[in-house]
């Protein structure tokens, strides 16, 4: 696991062979955004650690969706240090293990992705504490809120910090080379749009589920590779 700062003293990624998570700061308190796979609670420990901060601090743990490679460990790092789990009510049962994941709608060029993507182990039934919806205030960054972006998943949701400037995408939007729809959905049509609602709130940092972050004239590459995204 790699360990990226992405703003001094409030955001930082990890990044694992496949995914990626995100550690917000404000002061102490820590917020996770999504949680890696299953084997990665141990890595996301050390991480925290790290930066000579407390995991008993972690107090949240937000998943932008149902998939194995976001919510793998966010059970054990609850049991373990007590932070609450929250996710979009559509994906909530998929979370708890009481839904299937939803099966996507592939293009032939994602396929063999898509089997590179489920050699991630599976992710077990996991307790959600909160359920989301469509603005919800999640109680960090001062004024972070859900934007449901469904497309991905059902419940698919983006985390907006107005007063930061920064916006997670979860997996609605990829910046793996040029910036991009994210792949493997269920619906792409409402993914697209999605992107177009997402690349309006025009941040100064975007953070994504797969790619290095966008720090840099940030607001117009998203609304121009949105606007060129086919629906």
């Amino acid at each position: 696991m790699d360990l990226v700062e992405v703003l001094p003293n409030r955001l930082h990624m990890l990044r694992f062979p496949i995914g990626q998570a995100y550690l917000w700061q404000d002061g102490e308190a820590l917020t996770l955004v999504d949680a890696g796979n299953v084997e990665s609670a141990a890595e996301i420990e050390g991480a925290i650690r790290s930066l000579r901060l407390l995991p008993e601090r972690l107090e949240r743990i937000v998943l932008t969706h149902c998939h194995r490679d976001h919510v793998g460990a966010a059970g054990e790092l609850s049991a373990r240090w007590g932070a609450r789990v929250l996710a979009h009510r559509l994906d909530a049962p998929v979370i708890r293990g009481e839904r299937p994941v939803p099966e996507p709608v592939l293009l032939d060029w994602e396929i063999p992705l898509y089997a590179h993507g489920l050699t991630v182990p599976e992710a077990p039934p996991t307790r959600v504490d909160r359920e989301l919806k469509n603005g919800n205030a999640l109680g960090f960054g001062d004024g972070a809120y859900v934007v449901h972006a469904p497309g991905h998943t059902d419940g698919s949701i983006g985390i907006h910090l107005p007063q930061h400037g920064v916006l997670f995408t979860g997996d609605c939007i990829a910046a793996v080379g040029p910036l991009m729809l994210g792949v493997f959905n269920v619906d792409r049509g409402r993914a697209v749009a999605s992107f177009r609602r997402l690349a309006a709130l025009a941040p100064s940092v975007a953070c994504f589920g797969h790619g290095d972050p966008l720090v840099v004239d940030t607001a117009p590459a998203l609304a121009k590779a949105a606007a060129e995204t086919p629906a």
